[in-house]
């Protein structure tokens, strides 16, 4: 293991609408064979989640994928759209050994492109001695939708780091 990919699944806006109403939505996080989920928001299409979830990091190869679901009582848990998670560049920028950064500043940004699901420009930041990085992400195959996360890395004493990538 290289260490924690911390994901903090912040909140939904303009989900899909799914039940009668509105949706009670969820997020379901996979990389490779590991799957993380946040709790459910009943009747909310504009949930808060603030949920922190942790991925044990061996490959950061491996895509990230997020998908939103409307939990269903008595049917199958209804899609409500889904994004890949482009971690590359913020790995990359963790693998710079930066230090002593002044609290805001800006490493990298990256814009959107059609392929990294990215609804405006996101930057890595250097935030606290940490390197952090918001995305609003535009959900795919559903009509609309936005989920907004932030990643984060935790160092695990003991493990590879990721001087060894």
């Amino acid at each position: 293991m290289l260490g924690l990919l911390k994901i903090r699944v912040k909140r939904g806006i303009n989900l899909a609408v799914r039940d009668a109403l509105s949706s009670d939505p969820y997020v379901v996080i996979t990389m490779g064979k590991q799957k993380m989920k946040t709790h459910v928001i009943n009747s909310n299409c504009n949930p808060v989640w603030n949920c922190d979830l942790t991925l044990p990091i061996r490959d950061p190869n491996l895509p990230v994928h997020l998908t939103v679901y409307d939990k269903d009582t008595f049917s199958v848990d209804d899609k409500m759209g889904e994004a890949n998670i482009d971690i590359k560049p913020y790995i990359a920028c963790l693998k710079m050994g930066l230090e002593n950064l002044p609290n805001g500043c800006a490493i990298k940004k990256i814009q959107p492109t059609r392929t990294n699901c990215l609804l405006d420009e996101s930057s890595i930041i250097w935030n606290n001695g940490k390197i952090t990085q918001d995305m609003s992400l535009r959900l795919n195959n559903v009509e609309c939708g936005e989920v907004e996360i932030q990643l984060d890395w935790v160092e695990v004493p003991g493990c590879k780091g990721l001087g060894f990538i």
